[in-house]
């Protein structure tokens, strides 16, 4: 098993879902966050006062898959999110040495 967290644009989020839910992922966690990478945010205009927007908004996805939807899933992401323009997001894949279905007790790839 592994666990997914991608960190994408939130006016992406509808079309990574779709995307995702085509090659069988039927569930994630979204967390809505701010952040900044390589662009390091960014200037705004506020009634006439400019200030600096150092953490810009993010959404993360996080999802718990069996070894065969990973590069799927992944594909999925990268096809769906990239705009081509800087502040994409990241993927990160982490092992996950067990998972745990706490209503019924199943474990492994059954309680995913």
């Amino acid at each position: 098993m592994k666990k997914i967290e991608a960190i994408i644009k939130p006016f992406k989020m509808d079309d990574v879902r779709e995307a995702l839910a085509e090659v069988g992922v039927n569930g994630m966690t979204v967390t809505e966050v701010k952040g900044f990478g390589r662009q390091k945010g960014h200037t705004e205009l506020y009634r006439g006062a400019e200030y600096q927007v150092d953490f810009l908004p993010k959404m993360k996805l996080e999802m718990i898959l069996a070894d065969e939807q990973v590069d799927r899933a992944i594909e999925a992401i990268m096809s769906t999110a990239q705009t081509g323009k800087i502040g994409d997001g990241k993927i990160f894949v982490y092992n996950v040495e067990q998972a745990l279905r706490i209503r019924t007790g199943e474990s492994g790839d059954e309680a995913i």
